[in-house]
C-alpha cells in the first residue's frame, strides 16, 4: 500500500511543507524510521528526533514549530497522534485473513455461524452459540454454549468465553482473555469452611471494546456483569462480578475492580489501582496509578495514593512527605528551647 503526501495530507485536512509528490509505504517509530516511510510526531519528548529521521513524511501538530531544517516533508494535522493511529488501521486492513472455517474445529450442530467468518485450529464452539457476520476466531479459542459474538469482532488465539455471554460488535480480544468464569463469591460457615456461591448470571461486552491480554472478566452471581460500548482495557486486568463499566472509560494493566462497583464514563484509570467492592466511582473520574480506591468517587474527580487521596491534597501531603525527616527535626528543636524558655 502507498500513499503520497497529497493523498495523506487530503485524508486529514492537513496542510503540507516540502515535497506533495513524496510516497511512503510504510509506518515506523521516529526514532527507527527509513527512507519511505511516515511517522508522527506528538510527545514532545521525542521532538529531537524530528530533525534526524530519516522518515519521508511525518505528521505534526498545527502548532508544532521547528527550530531548525526537518529533512522529511511535514503534514499538519489537528492531531497527530490520531491521524497516524488512523493509518495504522488501515494498514492492518491490507493484512489478508482466509475466512475459512478449519476441519480441525469443533462446532456444536445448533451453532449458527454468519457469513464470511475465519475459525481457527482446535476452536470449540459449544451448543446454541451464535456469530455475526465478518467474526474472526483465532486457533485454541473456546466459546461457551448460549454465547454470541456479533460482526466484526476478533477473538485473538486461546480466548475463553464461558456460556452465555454476550460480545458486540467491533470488539477485539487478546490472548489469554477468560470472560465469564465465575465470581469470587464464597460464603462462610461456622465450621471456618468457606461454601461456594453458584454464579448464574452472565458477561455483556458492548460494542467496540477492547481487551488486552490475560485479562479475566467474571460472570455475575445474578444478573450481568457489563462491560459498556468504546470501554478500553489494557493486559491483566481483574474485573470481578457484578461490575459495571460506564462507555469509553479505559483502565491500563494490573488494575483489580472487587465485586458490585460501578464505574462511570469516560474515566481514566492508570496501572495497578485496586478498587474495593460495592463502590460508585462517577463519570470523568482520573485515578493515578497504583491507588488504593476505599471510598465512592463523585464526576470529575481526580484521585492519587494508597489510601487514595483528592489529588491536590495528595500532592501538597507529598511535599511535606518529602521532607518529613525535617519537619520532624525542627519540631524537636523547638520542643527543646520551648523546655529551656519553661525552666
Amino acid at each position: 500500500m502507498e500513499f503520497s503526501a497529497r493523498q495523506i495530507a487530503q485524508m486529514f485536512n492537513g496542510t503540507i511543507e516540502g515535497n506533495p509528490d513524496v510516497v511512503i509505504s510504510k509506518l515506523a517509530k521516529i526514532d527507527e524510521a527509513s527512507d519511505g516511510a511516515i511517522s508522527f510526531l506528538a510527545n514532545p519528548l521525542y521532538t529531537n528526533f524530528i530533525y534526524s529521521t530519516h522518515a519521508s513524511i511525518i505528521l505534526v501538530n498545527q502548532d508544532f514549530i521547528p527550530i531548525q531544517p526537518v529533512n522529511g516533508t511535514l503534514i499538519r494535522v489537528e492531531n497527530a497522534y490520531s491521524a497516524f493511529a488512523h493509518l495504522l488501521e488501515l494498514f492492518s486492513s491490507t493484512i489478508n485473513i482466509s475466512r475459512q472455517i478449519s476441519s480441525h474445529a469443533c462446532i456444536s450442530g445448533s451453532a449458527r455461524i454468519g457469513k464470511n467468518n475465519y475459525i481457527g485450529e482446535f476452536v470449540s464452539i459449544g451448543d446454541n452459540v451464535i456469530t455475526g457476520n465478518n467474526v474472526l476466531i483465532y486457533p485454541n479459542c473456546t466459546i461457551g454454549a448460549d454465547s454470541v459474538i456479533d460482526d466484526n469482532s476478533i477473538l485473538y488465539p486461546g480466548v475463553k468465553v464461558y456460556r452465555d455471554t454476550r460480545i458486540g460488535k467491533n470488539c477485539t480480544i487478546h490472548s489469554g482473555v477468560v470472560i465469564g468464569s465465575d465470581g469470587f463469591g464464597f460464603a462462610p460457615q461456622a465450621d471456618n469452611i468457606f461454601k461456594k456461591i453458584i454464579q448464574v448470571g452472565n458477561v455483556v461486552i458492548e460494542d467496540e471494546v477492547e481487551i488486552g491480554s490475560n485479562t479475566t472478566i467474571d460472570r455475575a452471581t445474578l444478573g450481568s456483569t457489563i462491560i459498556r460500548k468504546g470501554v478500553k482495557l489494557d493486559n491483566l486486568i481483574q474485573v470481578a462480578h457484578n461490575v459495571e463499566i460506564g462507555e469509553n472509560t479505559v483502565i491500563a494493566a494490573q488494575t483489580g475492580i472487587a465485586g458490585s462497583t460501578k464505574i462511570g464514563r469516560n474515566c481514566m484509570i492508570a496501572g495497578q489501582v485496586g478498587i474495593v467492592g460495592h463502590l460508585v466511582i462517577g463519570d470523568n473520574v482520573k485515578i493515578g496509578a497504583q491507588s488504593g480506591i476505599e471510598h465512592s468517587i463523585k464526576d470529575g474527580e481526580m484521585y492519587l495514593g494508597t489510601p487514595a487521596l483528592e489529588g491536590g491534597k495528595a500532592r501538597r501531603l507529598y511535599v511535606h512527605w518529602r521532607n518529613f525527616d525535617q519537619i520532624i527535626k525542627k519540631i524537636y528543636e523547638l520542643e527543646k528551647l520551648f523546655k529551656q524558655i519553661k525552666s
